[in-house]
């Protein structure tokens, strides 16, 4: 993913949500609906949403220093975390608590026509959003189905926008819903019925998001494609023997670690096997640009396999 692509994205949700959250409480304030409240809630979370985005796009640039050798790549992974838990979260939850509450406590709605015209209004926007960020994902995901770009993305910023806008779009519907039947019946209970709905919607979106960051952060490692460019990358070279065992892991969205065993020539001379590693390193990055730290470690082939990693793979290499 672009990082101007993301920005983009993110920004027409935060200006988007920005506004929305404004207008659903004033909504909520002449109206009274639970549901307008809720989705305020739901607009004014996810606009912090995006601004903790933005900020964990902003820190992850940070130049690599002594405490944080590696760089600052996973900042991006840390804030989408934050964003898929504790946001999402405390927006579900307090939808919950006021659809429980409203259900208890039934409120009259006193300027009906008003939440219709903010929630119409409201969808209209979240579905340009949500336009944005389906092309700009366009742009990364290739051939890969929706699912599977959300499960599968290691930039967690466009993923998160996606369901974002989504999950307002349904929230929007429920509370349309519960509004209307609630003008229609003169129960206001139904108004409350949407605004559980939003509550359930936003806590399902929070344990999705939360599976899929919390796997980026306990770290990741190339996708198959790459990884297979990877190892044929190496084999290709002629002065190797064979690659014993290779690690590959994320240091952010746009970094990847490359570490490798690699069986050289036993009769090599060491200014030799520098170079060879050299054209290893090359051909890594020529073959996936991530692919941005790279160790190679030279050895000589066993072929019965004695070699001191209990979990590494023999992959011969060209005779």
């Amino acid at each position: 993913m672009s990082a101007s692509g993301g920005s983009k994205a993110i920004i027409a949700a935060l200006l988007a949500n920005l506004g929305i959250a404004v207008t659903k409480f004033v909504a909520f304030l002449f109206s009274g609906s639970s549901s307008m409240l809720a989705e305020s809630v739901h607009s004014l979370a996810d606009t912090g949403n995006q601004g903790l985005l933005l900020l964990g796009g902003r820190k992850s640039k940070k130049q690599a220093d002594a405490e944080h050798p590696f760089g600052y790549g996973r900042e991006r992974y840390v804030y989408a975390f934050v964003v898929s838990i504790i946001l999402f979260s405390i927006g579900g939850v307090f939808s919950i608590y006021e659809g429980i509450n409203k259900i208890q406590q039934p409120h009259e709605l006193e300027v009906p026509w008003l939440p219709i015209l903010v929630l119409a209004v409201s969808i209209v926007l979240e579905a340009f959003s949500l336009r944005t960020a389906v092309r700009e994902s366009n742009q990364t995901r290739g051939k890969q189905g929706w699912i599977s770009f959300v499960r599968h993305a290691k930039a967690p910023e466009l993923p998160v926008v996606l369901l974002e806008d989504c999950a307002a779009l349904l929230g929007l519907v429920f509370a349309f819903l519960g509004v209307g039947l609630t003008i229609l019946t003169g129960n206001p209970r139904w108004d409350a019925i949407g605004t559980l709905a939003i509550g359930v919607l936003l806590i399902l979106v929070a344990v999705i998001l939360g599976i899929e960051t919390k796997s980026l952060l306990v770290g990741e490692g190339a996708n198959a494609d790459d990884f297979d460019s990877i190892r044929d990358a190496i084999n290709a070279q002629p002065e190797v023997e064979a690659l014993i065992h290779i690690k590959t892991l994320y240091l952010g969205p746009d970094e990847l670690l490359v570490a490798a065993k690699v069986a050289f020539a036993a009769k090599a001379k060491l200014v030799d096997v520098a170079r060879s590693i050299d054209s290893v390193e090359a051909a890594i990055r020529a073959a996936v640009p991530i692919a941005r730290v790279i160790y190679i470690e030279p050895d000589v082939y066993a072929p019965n396999g004695a070699h001191p990693s209990t979990d590494s793979i023999v992959i011969k290499g060209t005779d």
